[in-house]
């Protein structure tokens, strides 16, 4: 079978030409958060519908992403968590191996919050003896469709609004989609401004899920 391993190969090249796309791992980072429709994607990733709907359907022929029917709405999922931690390794050995990657984090990121984040087995035990404030700023579909125990659900938008949700006497651990989402590293940053005593997650609630650990889902 002289072709076989040439043709293997090349179904592998299938994937990373579909994770070629930046636009598409973004989509698959909503995704990862829970099941969502065409225009809800559309509408969080900032791209047009039509647009939305053909990177879905690219990664929809490739497996990535799965599609059911609920009346006139088509609704997209993760194909499985193994493409949660596809997109993990993703990440991963960019940041490793590519200056470009190490050099926005630093700048963008460890600039904002350069503290030492929270593991998840560390916040996990201190959740439990209550000596945390678990704080989950994704939107609210997003927070129903499955998040850490216990968390309070305050958006970015409105947390200077609802500060007196967070007991000033605990630490707030704050969590959103991934490891770099900047909406954490915000949310932080203006915690300690108010007095705040205040961490994030290394990872966020994709990463929390796969590892196996406990999760809730619906509104508080």
């Amino acid at each position: 079978m002289p072709g076989f391993k040439q043709d293997l190969n090349d179904q592998f090249a299938r994937l990373g030409k579909v994770l070629s796309n930046g636009r598409r791992l973004e989509l698959l980072e909503y995704l990862a958060q829970g099941e969502r429709g065409v225009e809800q994607l559309a509408n969080v990733s900032g791209l047009s519908v039509a647009n939305t709907s053909q990177h879905l359907q690219q990664m929809r022929q490739a497996g990535l992403v799965n599609a059911r029917r609920e009346g006139k709405q088509i609704l997209y999922s993760l194909a499985g968590d193994d493409v949660v931690h596809l997109l993990d390794v993703l990440r991963t050995v960019a940041e490793r191996r590519l200056a470009e990657v190490r050099e926005m984090v630093a700048n963008v990121l460890t600039a904002r919050d350069s503290l030492e984040p929270i593991q998840a087995d560390e916040l996990l035990e201190r959740s439990r003896l209550g000596l945390v404030t678990v704080l989950d700023v994704r939107p609210p579909e997003e927070f129903e469709a499955g998040h850490l125990p216990d968390a309070i659900n305050i958006t970015l938008a409105e947390l200077e609004k609802h500060l007196d949700r967070l007991p000033a006497d605990k630490e707030v651990v704050a969590y959103c989609r991934g490891p770099y989402c900047v909406l954490s590293f915000e949310a932080v940053a203006r915690l300690r401004e108010r007095g705040f005593q205040a961490r994030r997650l290394e990872q966020g609630y994709p990463e929390w899920k796969l590892a196996g650990l406990p999760t809730e889902a619906g509104s508080p």
